[in-house]
């Protein structure tokens, strides 16, 4: 029986852990042997998403420094699985035992009762909370060293806080550049001011915004994708999808492409320098469940942070009354700057497995030495 705590079928995900519990962790089953791997590879990209660093996240200080129990020796993986944790130590639990029968609006507090029969987690969000997508960055971690050995590279900045939106094409050295300079992670540095600005009067508010972020790949292989039920935009999406707040995928034009005509969303074929491309990318480099070369663009959406400090409607599970709740505590106003690496991951995670279904990387990467 299945309990939906994996992902992937190669290269193999597996998540653990709750938001105040003793850590969260990951296991990657999988991996080829051979890959260079240090803390310190995984240690760069979970600071990316590090709680606590700015005004705009939750005030929660999590060092998140993560240990590597078992699949790499001597600096290089082993082919065993790999296991890594990040210990949970900045936990406040108290706030959640007055509200555990009141569930908050918004948030899985009452399936989740539902389904567990009153046994769930509920502290912090427990196993549904966004802590658990440090378990993605750092499997994420892992695969972006995979796709390096195919000069793959993963990119994600935010496109939308709020109502604030980035009005021009941005080129990808302005991506790589601009994103993790500024705390909202929009690599157009007006508009980042102004997104900015959107979170904190929503904070001061009492409220919280949600936004759009977008997620590029490039350099990915022609004809990586297992059709028709292991598509490579299907499983992008089921990944994006398990990470908690997200509504919305999609890939090139998206759903404007409802809008256009054939020959409008069409991507025609050309040669330039002896390669074959596309002269637009409406498709977002999937085809057919398959990669055309071109790069790979997805936009996810992310739902305002449920956790909010105005007063809402709720009901008492135990004695099946309407009541109202407060929530209080440390919570991001706007969890998008930090789910930027995590979209990253996530892609980065499924490009991954499917390079290595596709035998484009494989399963020994290098010869060791003695």
């Amino acid at each position: 029986m299945l309990n939906g705590n994996s992902i992937g079928k190669a290269l193999i995900l597996t998540c653990f852990g709750e938001s105040h519990g003793t850590c969260i962790g990951v296991v990657i089953d999988g991996c080829p042997a051979g890959l260079p791997l240090t803390e310190k590879d995984v240690q760069v990209e979970l600071d990316k998403r590090r709680p606590g660093l700015t005004a705009v996240s939750t005030a929660r200080r999590e060092e998140d420094q993560v240990e590597i129990l078992s699949g790499v020796y001597q600096g290089y993986t082993t082919g065993a699985p790999i296991c890594m944790i990040i210990r949970n130590r900045d936990v406040r639990s108290e706030i959640y035992e007055q509200i555990k029968y009141k569930p908050r609006p918004g948030h899985a507090d009452y399936t989740s009762f539902i389904k567990y029969g009153g046994y769930n987690d509920y502290r912090g969000g427990g196993r549904f909370s966004g802590r658990v997508t440090a378990a993605y960055v750092m499997a994420g971690a892992v695969a972006k060293k995979l796709l390096r050995t195919l000069n793959v590279e993963i990119l994600a900045h935010a496109v939308q806080i709020g109502k604030v939106k980035v009005q021009r094409d941005l080129s990808y050295d302005e991506i790589r550049k601009n994103t993790y300079r500024n705390p909202v992670r929009c690599a157009d540095p007006e508009i980042a001011s102004l997104m900015e600005s959107e979170i904190l009067e929503a904070s001061r508010q009492g409220d919280s915004v949600g936004g759009i972020v977008e997620g590029v790949a490039l350099n990915v292989p022609v004809g990586i994708g297992e059709p028709i039920f292991d598509s490579l935009d299907a499983d992008i999406a089921k990944m994006m999808f398990n990470v908690p707040a997200v509504k919305g995928v999609e890939f090139g034009v998206g759903f404007r492409a409802a809008s256009l005509r054939g020959s409008e969303n069409n991507d025609q074929y050309a040669i330039r320098r002896g390669k074959i491309v596309t002269l637009s990318n409406n498709s977002g480099g999937v085809l057919g469940g398959i990669s055309t070369g071109m790069p790979l663009i997805i936009r996810v959406a992310f739902k305002p942070t449920p956790s909010i400090s105005k007063k809402q409607r709720t009901v008492d599970l135990i004695h099946m009354e309407e009541t109202e709740i407060e929530i209080t505590g440390r919570h991001d106003p706007c969890i998008v700057p930090r789910a930027v690496p995590v979209v990253e991951s996530c892609l980065a995670f499924i490009l991954a497995d499917h390079a290595i279904r596709s035998q484009k990387i494989p399963r020994v990467l290098s010869e060791k030495e003695e």
